[in-house]
C-alpha cells in the first residue's frame, strides 16, 4: 500500500500505524524506540519537565546537543509530562489506552512506584505489549541494583578480555545498552508480529546483563571447558593466529587475518616467501599457531617491517587474505564504502542538520525514515490536543508544571 503526496507515491512503512509510548532515558531503551520509529511506528517520548531526558546533556558537541541524543532519538514525539502529579499521570493513561506498545527502562521499581507494572497497565489493555528494559532483570537478587553500561561490562566478564596483557578496558562504545536495545527491538517486533498472526500480546522482558551475557557466548565456552579464559592480546586474536595489526615500514598499522589452512599456505608463500613453514610442526594448525603465537607473529612483523602499509595491503588483497588498515573515527567518516553506498543523510536537530547513517537493514522499495530530533517537549501541546485538551488547558497545565 503507498501513500499519496502530491504526485509522489511514497510506500507505507512497515509499522505505520503503530504507536509507541516510551519512558526512556539514557541508550537502551532509546536506541529500541528509535529502531522502531525508522520503520514507521509513531514514538512518543515522554521526558521530565525542565531538561527532558538527561542523555539531552551528556556532551555539547553536535550544534550545542548531545551526540549520544543526536544518534537515538531521530523520528520521535516529545512529550513533557511530570509522572508524580496525578494529572500528568493521567494523561500517560490516556495515551497508553491508544498505543501498541509501551516501553521503559526508568530505574528500579520506579514503574511499579507510577502503578504502571506490566500486569497493571496489560489488565484493561490486553493487546497493549509492554516492554521492559533493567539492568539485571526484574527479580532476583539484584533486581534492584541501578546498572550503567561500564557496570555491565565488568559483570559479565567483557572487561577482563578487552585491552593489553598489562591493562584492562572498556569497550569504547556503550556496547551493554546497545545489546539490550537490540534485543528489546527484535523482542517486540516478535511480539508484534505473533499479536498479528494469534491474537496475543506477550510482555517483553531484557536486561542489560543477560543481552551482554549472551554476547558473551564464546568466551564462556572457551573458560568453562578449556579452563583458562581468553587472553587480553590488544589487537591479536585470542583464537586464532596470526590475526592482528603488524607495523609497516612507514609506521602504519595493518591487520590481516589467517582462518583456513589454505589460507596459511598462500600467507607462507607469497607473502612470507617460505613455503616450508607450512610443514613446521609449531604452525601446522590453527591451534598450534596459537600454542606459538610469538613465534607466528615475529616471522610476520619482520616481513611487515620491510613494505610500506600501502603495498602490504594491495598484496595481502591479491592473495585473497583479508586485510584492512586502522583507520580513526576520522577516516571511518570518510570511508569510501559510506559514500558510494549513499548511506549519509540530513537530518534536522533543533536550529541546525547533522549527517546520519541510513539504518543498516535496507527493506527493498521502501525509504529510509529520518526525521528530526525533537526538542524537549516540542510535540507537547500537539499530542494534548489530540486527546482533547483545550489551549487553556494545556496552559493551565503549563503553568503548574505538569508538562
Amino acid at each position: 500500500m503507498a501513500v499519496q503526496m502530491g504526485h509522489m507515491s511514497v510506500p507505507k512503512l512497515p509499522l505505520s500505524g503503530i504507536t509507541v509510548v516510551s519512558l526512556e532515558q539514557a541508550v537502551a531503551a532509546p536506541y529500541a524506540t528509535r529502531q522502531l520509529a525508522d520503520l514507521g511506528a509513531r514514538v512518543i517520548k515522554v521526558e521530565r519537565p525542565g531538561g527532558g531526558d538527561f542523555a539531552r546533556r551528556y556532551d555539547t558537541t553536535v550544534h550545542g546537543h548531545s551526540s549520544y541524543f543526536v544518534w537515538l532519538n531521530r523520528s520521535k514525539e516529545s512529550l513533557t509530562l511530570d509522572l508524580k502529579d496525578p494529572r500528568g499521570l493521567e494523561i500517560l493513561h490516556r495515551l497508553l489506552d491508544d498505543a501498541d506498545v509501551f516501553v521503559h527502562n526508568l530505574a528500579p521499581g520506579a514503574v511499579d512506584r507510577l502503578g504502571l507494572a506490566t500486569d497493571t497497565v496489560t489488565a484493561r489493555r490486553p493487546r497493549l505489549i509492554p516492554c521492559t528494559i533493567s539492568g539485571y532483570g526484574t527479580d532476583g537478587p539484584w533486581a534492584d541494583r541501578k546498572s550503567y553500561d561500564l557496570l555491565v561490562q565488568c559483570q559479565t566478564g567483557l572487561v577482563s578480555l578487552t585491552g593489553t596483557p598489562g591493562e584492562t578496558a572498556r569497550v569504547g562504545i556503550s556496547v551493554a545498552d546497545i545489546a539490550a536495545g537490540m534485543y528489546a527491538y527484535s523482542g517486540v517486533l516478535t511480539a508484534l508480529y505473533t499479536r498479528a498472526t494469534t491474537g496475543d500480546a506477550h510482555p517483553v522482558e531484557v536486561s542489560l546483563f543477560e543481552a551482554l551475557a549472551e554476547w558473551m557466548g564464546q568466551p564462556a565456552n572457551y573458560t568453562r571447558y578449556g579452563g583458562t579464559q581468553p587472553p587480553r592480546l590488544g589487537t591479536q586474536h585470542a583464537t586464532i593466529a596470526p590475526y592482528g595489526t603488524f607495523t609497516a615500514a612507514d609506521g602504519k598499522d595493518v591487520l590481516f587475518s589467517i582462518q583456513n589452512e589454505r589460507e596459511w599456505a598462500v600467507l607462507c608463500a607469497e607473502f612470507l616467501g617460505d613455503p616450508g613453514l607450512t610443514a613446521d610442526p609449531r604452525f601446522a594448525t590453527g591451534s598450534d599457531r596459537v600454542a606459538h603465537r610469538a613465534e607466528v607473529n615475529a616471522v610476520v612483523a619482520e616481513r611487515c617491517a620491510r613494505s610500506d602499509a600501502a603495498e602490504i595491503l594491495k598484496d595481502l588483497e591479491e592473495m585473497g587474505i583479508a586485510c584492512a588498515g586502522v583507520n580513526d573515527v576520522a577516516a571511518f567518516l570518510d570511508h569510501p564504502v559510506l559514500a558510494a553506498r549513499g548511506r549519509w543523510r540530513e537530518v534536522g536537530v533543533p536550529g541546525a542538520t547533522v549527517q546520519a547513517l541510513l539504518p543498516p537493514a535496507d527493506l527493498a522499495g521502501l525509504p529510509a525514515r529520518m526525521d528530526p530530533v525533537p526538542a524537549a517537549g516540542e510535540h507537547t501541546d500537539a499530542i494534548l490536543a489530540g486527546l482533547g485538551r483545550t489551549p487553556a488547558d494545556i496552559e493551565a497545565l503549563r503553568a503548574d508544571g505538569v508538562v
